[in-house]
């Protein structure tokens, strides 16, 4: 069972991580793109070696549809932010990767939400760690009474 102090500890929480995301959606917005847009580009940048920038591993990593990961795409693309490419390996699969022009703007925005987390780290590792240490508060309450 969770006590007060374990639901002010996830309130806290969930404030600290939506500060950041309201910082992230402005910071979005001022550049011209829409949350997913940046996302999208950034999932294209920080992709593992080992994964191809596929449309089907950009949806997974997204956690989105692949449809609605398509529509992404062609409104990256219509902007000229991404562009696509055939693969030389397979020509049925189609390649994503950043145009010099979504680098740009990736690399502005990504260094402005650097920033941020810096400046935020220290609030969200604290409130992650009073959620962290009240589970384990809890489960030892639980073993305890053996629930």
């Amino acid at each position: 069972m969770l006590t007060v102090a374990d639901y002010q500890a996830l309130a806290e929480f969930r404030y600290q991580i939506r500060k950041f995301l309201h910082f992230s959606d402005r910071a979005v917005e001022a550049a011209g793109l829409e949350r997913g847009q940046y996302q999208l580009m950034l999932s294209i940048k920080g992709m593992s070696q080992d994964l191809r920038p596929r449309i089907r591993d950009l949806a997974h990593m997204l956690q989105i549809q692949h449809h609605s990961a398509v529509e992404l795409i062609n409104r990256l693309e219509s902007g000229g932010y991404v562009s696509r490419e055939r693969s030389a390996e397979d020509r049925r699969e189609v390649l994503l990767a950043l145009t010099p022009k979504g680098e740009k703007v990736l690399a502005e925005l990504a260094l402005h939400h650097h920033e941020q987390l810096q400046d935020a780290a220290p609030r969200l590792v604290a409130a992650l760690r009073r959620v962290t240490a009240g589970k384990a508060k809890t489960r030892k309450r639980q073993e305890a009474s053996g629930s």
